[in-house]
């Protein structure tokens, strides 16, 4: 079977504006992926005549499938028909069942219909035309010179009905698609993307199926593996033997997949053991038991959290001795050490974590930006340790969480 490139054209000046997401084409390239069609290319184009007509013939010339998201709306801006017709000079008619569904919507809701609204239901000569069940404007596949295009609305409800309904079995069944491509991704954290993959070369060098790609994310580091096979039970099997070698050298950092969260698996570990957490956060401000807190189930292992940001809430809440604070100041693993020690007995858990240090863009108590100390205290047993983490204010901040979640999980990980 001819390997099929697709690609994905979305038309609308409000995605270049940013002022909504173009979450259709994430979810086309996730489902055509699964039926075996490679997604190429993602163009986004505004609401221009030429321009809209000038992509598609880019589109055209070097992909076997081109989905046309948008532009099928009745206001003068909707220029999806039009680009195409000027493109190919295929004739438009106005598809009868979708003319007296648009009619039948305007007289039952009580509203005058515009003539414009007429628009909504012009189709290309020769089309297959596909119900739209969820809104108004009808979609099409047209097969022009070898390439086949799908015009389908903008609003994702809509255009997902489409696909899965109409769309999607009729490509398995024109392409007679037998090819399955599945991904999993692994997720690290504790090593930099360039340390895993140097870990990992020789794995990557010698990749054929499945493919082995490294992906960095803010404070984690993940390897999506992609097979390609008849079934999803044969490319899985692919993938588990991948799977298997890449953990043999790197699954002291590994801790989840896919969708799976470093606090998700957190909560899960805490869970497990029965234990219970509290935290005292200072120029985190919240955000790690924020981020707990988020977690379903998180409820039966969080005690709670204090907030700790000024000095005297360390010494007057959480109990830290002025002379500790003279001595060591505030940033400090001794700090550390007594914010986790005291917040754990305060709030009565079995762990404590504590979170100090210097955000910026400013020194505090001599200690350059990006200072943090993290301390986790359980009974008979407490540490603190130091990191440096660049970036700005909230980068620091963000990476301290990261680092502290990354700290708790392999805590746990190694009871």
């Amino acid at each position: 079977m001819k390997h099929l490139k697709a690609e994905i054209v979305a038309v609308g000046t409000e995605l270049l504006l940013g002022q909504i997401s173009n979450t259709n084409a994430q979810w086309l390239s996730q489902k055509l992926s699964q039926h075996g069609i490679s997604v190429f290319f993602h163009s986004v184009v505004g609401d221009n005549l030429e321009r809209v007509k000038q992509t598609f013939k880019q589109a055209g010339s070097r992909s076997d499938i081109v989905f046309v998201t948008g532009g099928l709306g009745p206001t003068d801006d909707d220029m999806t028909r039009e680009a195409f017709q000027s493109l190919t000079g295929r004739q438009l008619k106005e598809d009868q069942e979708a003319m007296d569904k648009i009619s039948a919507y305007f007289r039952n809701a009580k509203r005058t219909m515009t003539p414009n609204n007429r628009k909504q239901a012009r189709v290309f000569e020769g089309a297959k035309v596909l119900k739209n069940t969820a809104g108004m404007a009808p979609g099409m596949i047209v097969e022009e010179e070898e390439v086949t295009w799908i015009f389908m609305p903008g609003v994702p409800r809509e255009m997902k009905q489409l696909s899965i309904e109409q769309v999607f079995p009729y490509l398995v069944e024109t392409y007679q698609l037998n090819t399955v491509i599945h991904s999993r991704m692994l997720r690290f954290t504790g090593i930099g993307e360039s340390q895993l993959e140097h870990q990992l070369k020789n794995l990557i060098d010698g990749q054929t199926n499945p493919t082995i790609a490294p992906l960095a994310y803010e404070g984690e580091v993940a390897i999506r593996l992609t097979a390609s096979a008849t079934t999803k039970q044969e490319a899985d099997k692919l993938i588990d033997e991948t799977e298997k070698k890449i953990l043999e050298s790197a699954g002291p950092y590994f801790f989840g997949y896919d969708e799976e969260t470093i606090e998700q698996k957190v909560i899960e570990r805490l869970n497990v053991s029965n234990q219970t957490i509290a935290a005292a956060e200072s120029l985190t401000g919240g955000r790690f038991t924020d981020l707990l807190v988020s977690v379903p189930g998180a409820s039966q292992v969080i005690n709670g959290g204090i907030v700790s940001y000024a000095t005297k809430v360390k010494i007057n809440h959480l109990g830290i001795s002025e002379q500790l604070i003279n001595k060591y100041g505030t940033v400090s693993s001794q700090c550390a050490e007594a914010m986790a020690e005291n917040v754990r007995d305060a709030l009565k858990a079995d762990i404590g974590i504590s979170f100090t240090g210097v955000a910026g863009p400013d020194q505090t108590e001599g200690k350059e930006p990006g200072t943090v100390f993290i301390g986790i205290a359980e009974q008979g047993k407490t540490v603190a340790q130091a990191y440096h983490f660049s970036g700005d204010r909230n980068s620091v901040r963000k990476r301290a969480v990261k680092k502290g979640l990354e700290i708790l999980h392999r805590h746990l990980a190694s009871k």
